[in-house]
């Protein structure tokens, strides 16, 4: 195998940044696909509020990241943004710590995962990116001004462990698993519910 043109650009102590809602695609898609589970608990107006929204293109702005200093970046999609870092890491053959609270990720998202049993940490993610930068700082400050939602998650560490934590429990990173909207849907339904998402064609 070849060795990833990005080892060596991240480095130990360098911030770890997201910028993009997780999940949206995925969040869309299960709102359209599990709409009569969810009318139970949701207004119809409240579900079609999900199917319609939309966001941002983060990766319009990437130049601008890169000239902030960010170092390297993995786009977020199929497996979600769990899978985004575990594939940015090993690329570039480092470790990270991060906590999933400060993961950005919208309320409707974590309220639509809940009733249909799924992790929106391994949900499709669309218009996100992970990236590894010196100062995530100044990177999160132009995406609030740019209305992106933003957030230093963590750090890159040495080593090849990638530390996971949620509250006062600590654990660690595991191969990326099946995404959940593929769990939940099936690979041919989930895919229907995709078609349409820009980001999502190449990979459905």
């Amino acid at each position: 195998m070849l060795e990833d043109e990005r080892k060596g650009l991240m480095k130990p102590g360098q911030d770890l940044v997201v910028a993009g809602l997780i999940g949206r695609p995925g969040t869309r898609a299960l709102a359209k696909g599990c709409r009569e589970e969810l009318s139970r608990w949701f207004s119809q107006s409240y579900i079609k509020g999900i199917t319609e929204s939309r966001e941002t293109e983060v990766s319009r702005h990437l130049n601008d990241f890169r000239e902030l200093g960010a170092a390297a970046f993995e786009p977020a999609g199929q497996g979600g943004i769990l899978k985004a870092i575990w594939d940015l890491t090993g690329a570039c053959g480092v470790g990270a710590v991060f906590w999933l609270r400060r993961i950005p990720v919208g309320q409707d998202t974590i309220e639509v995962c809940e009733r249909c049993g799924a992790n929106p940490y391994r949900l499709w993610c669309g218009s996100c990116l992970v990236m590894a930068a010196e100062n995530g700082g100044r990177i999160v400050e132009t995406c609030e001004n740019l209305g992106i939602p933003a957030a230093v998650i963590g750090q890159v560490t040495g080593g090849i462990a990638r530390e996971m934590r949620h509250g006062e429990e600590t654990g660690y990173l595991e191969r990326p698993k099946e995404d959940e909207l593929i769990r939940i849907l099936g690979q041919e339904q989930a895919s229907e519910l995709l078609r349409g998402e820009e980001w999502a064609k190449s990979e459905a």
